[in-house]
């Protein structure tokens, strides 16, 4: 297992989003300036949304991901979404993308959001994490459709309330 790791709210640690927006960047091929912008909005605090994370191993970024409004797909009223999830080569099969996910919930929760979404190809990956399948969706200039994903916390609710 891991160790020495540190999970950062970029809108806590403004002086990570340039290397932050080139890291996802890299990753997912979005402009760069996109990514400073959505963070530069996180780090503004006007809402909930966005949302940016990263995992810091050694001084490098080892893991990260973002909660946007939507993840380029037709489902506008599926939102937010948690997008530009990824956990480098060396860093995966160690448990950090579900400590993420398990972070980034918490942390909507604590800002009123209990009810997150999650565009993939991927196929029984998220399950492992507590979220499940809802429906397909048509992704932004992809000719197949993707799956969509929704993850709610679960809250204890009080007899007779």
């Amino acid at each position: 297992m891991f160790q020495n790791y540190e999970i950062c709210r970029l809108e806590e640690h403004r002086e990570l989003h340039q290397a932050a927006a080139e890291w996802f960047h890299k990753r997912w091929g979005v402009p760069e300036e996109a990514y400073r912008e959505s963070m530069n909005a996180c780090a503004a605090k006007e809402g909930a949304v966005p949302r940016w994370y990263v995992i810091m191993i050694g001084g490098r970024i080892a893991a990260g991901l973002g909660v946007i409004e939507n993840d380029f797909h037709d489902r506008k009223d599926l939102t937010p979404n948690v997008c530009s999830i990824y956990v480098e080569e060396e860093w995966r099969c160690q448990g950090i993308a579900g400590m993420m996910l398990q972070f980034v919930c918490s942390d909507m929760h604590r800002l009123g959001i209990d009810t997150l979404y999650l565009l993939t190809d991927h196929v029984s990956f998220y399950e492992r994490y507590g979220w499940e399948f809802l429906c397909m969706v048509q992704g932004d200039g992809e000719p197949e459709m993707s799956r969509m994903y929704v993850h709610r916390m679960r809250t204890e609710t009080k007899e007779g309330a």
